[in-house]
């Protein structure tokens, strides 16, 4: 939002009079009282590296705050004894693992909301039950010998890939698959596969990802195979993340994602410019920080009229009162006012009141906060949003979750024509940006 620090205090307290209220700071997404059950039952080949895993899972629970039971007999599968547990972890099962009564079991666990972690074989498992099929959301075919391999990181927001760099070097078992899984799924890190050798699908070669999955969550990776893997820190921290967002821990969007261009990741800022005082400041891993201000760094090179928005941020102050804001639809110009007064700005900030605080239209709608307290990742957490803009409906949202419908009726701040920028407030205001990327809608009625 661009107000001085007068008029910000005449504002939230104007408003507070008004509403009777002010937003809080983010709900931390707590993992204490969750429970955790790792399923390892084999009907095929049996991996030496499930003990370590199991181990693995149970100190990372220990370390978080979730318990975490070990089961290899199917028995643990009815309806009363999953109810117990926020997630179930396939760990390298293989071959038909459940009966009919204990699929089903599953299957209604699933649906009122569970969660499913699958590593590595869990892909090599109930090849003959297609809702575990669309659920783990590919079967493995083959794989080549254990070697060296560069993973792209395509998601760097979820928690199960928001600690690690654009590429991830480590040495695995690198699973083919029988089918490309993207259209289905929402990819969060795929194989490069021209960095090792075996790989057979053609370049598009997704080794982790993650879903919403008929009522429940979905996250599924590659890797795991070998007993060193589960002593890599790196690769822990992909399991933990994936199993905090699992257990709904943390919030991350989880819709396949087709179509998108970069504006920004880990490049130039070709095509960007600074309007205003203060800067954003970029390191190695193409994060942008905000810095000074205010001002605003808007994207110069396009103008863009119906579109998808999407982009990952975060506030560094633990109290949630960073500033900072996405704005779209306004014209070009080298004075950040112009896009205050003739554009919208999707807030950042979750201590104003409600028109003024995340994931509002700043200044004319407030989000659903209820859907955005439970969407909301806390401070020094990544979140996403989605800004989509189709004539003059502006929607947004937070983490995969719908937050605000708003359409405009300011004539001085039409949607269908202007360009897109996010914010730098002040000094003591550190918010950070990156994987900006867009994709263009048909412009309705042309």
């Amino acid at each position: 939002m661009m107000r001085s620090t007068a008029r910000l205090a005449t504002a939230v307290v104007g408003a507070a009079l008004v509403l009777g209220c002010v937003s809080g700071p983010a709900v931390s997404h707590s993992a204490e009282g969750k429970r955790v059950l790792v399923f390892s039952k084999t009907a095929g080949f049996r991996h030496d590296s499930i003990p370590d895993g199991v181990e693995a899972v149970k100190q990372l629970g220990e370390s978080s705050g979730f318990a975490v039971d070990a089961a290899e007999d199917a028995a643990a599968f009815t309806a009363q004894n999953l109810r117990r547990y926020d997630a179930v972890v396939f760990l390298s099962t293989t071959g038909d693992a459940l009966d009919v009564a204990q699929q089903n079991a599953f299957e209604g666990y699933i649906r009122h909301g569970g969660g499913y972690v699958g590593i590595h074989a869990a892909a090599d498992t109930e090849y003959d039950w297609a809702f575990y099929g669309g659920l783990v959301g590919a079967y493995f075919q083959s794989h080549p010998a254990i070697q060296p391999a560069t993973v792209n990181v395509e998601d760097r927001a979820h928690p199960a890939t928001s600690g690690l760099g654009p590429t991830w070097n480590r040495t695995d078992e690198w699973y083919n698959y029988r089918s490309d899984p993207r259209d289905r799924v929402h990819v969060l890190a795929s194989l490069d596969e021209s960095s090792y050798t075996g790989g057979t699908m053609n370049g598009d070669h997704p080794i982790a990802w993650c879903q919403n999955y008929q009522g429940g969550r979905a996250f599924y990776t590659g890797g795991g195979h070998t007993k060193e893997s589960y002593t890599e820190p790196a690769f822990r921290q992909h399991l933990l993340g994936g199993i905090r967002w699992a257990i709904g821990d943390a919030q991350a969007d989880c819709r396949a994602e087709n179509g998108y261009r970069t504006l920004f990741d880990s490049g130039s800022l070709d095509g960007w410019k600074q309007a205003g005082p203060g800067t954003f400041a970029r390191d190695d891993d193409g994060t942008l920080t905000s810095s000074g201000g205010m001002g605003l760094l808007w994207y110069a090179a396009s103008d863009f009229a119906s579109y998808s928005l999407k982009l990952d941020w975060k506030m560094a102050g633990a109290d949630g009162d960073d500033n900072s804001g996405v704005f779209v639809g306004f014209p070009p110009s080298d004075d950040p006012w112009s896009a205050v007064n003739n554009g919208y700005e999707i807030q950042i900030d979750a201590t104003d009141v409600p028109e003024k605080t995340t994931g509002s239209v700043y200044g004319f709608q407030s989000a659903d906060l209820k859907k955005r307290d439970r969407a909301l990742n806390p401070p020094g957490e990544w979140n996403t949003y989605e800004i989509r803009v189709e004539g003059e409906r502006l929607r947004v949202w937070l983490n995969g979750v719908k937050i605000n419908d708003f359409t405009g009726t300011d004539p001085a701040r039409s949607l269908r024509d202007g360009h897109i920028g996010i914010q730098n407030h002040g000094a003591d205001d550190q918010v950070s940006f990156r994987n900006i990327r867009i994709k263009e809608l048909p412009v309705k009625g042309s």
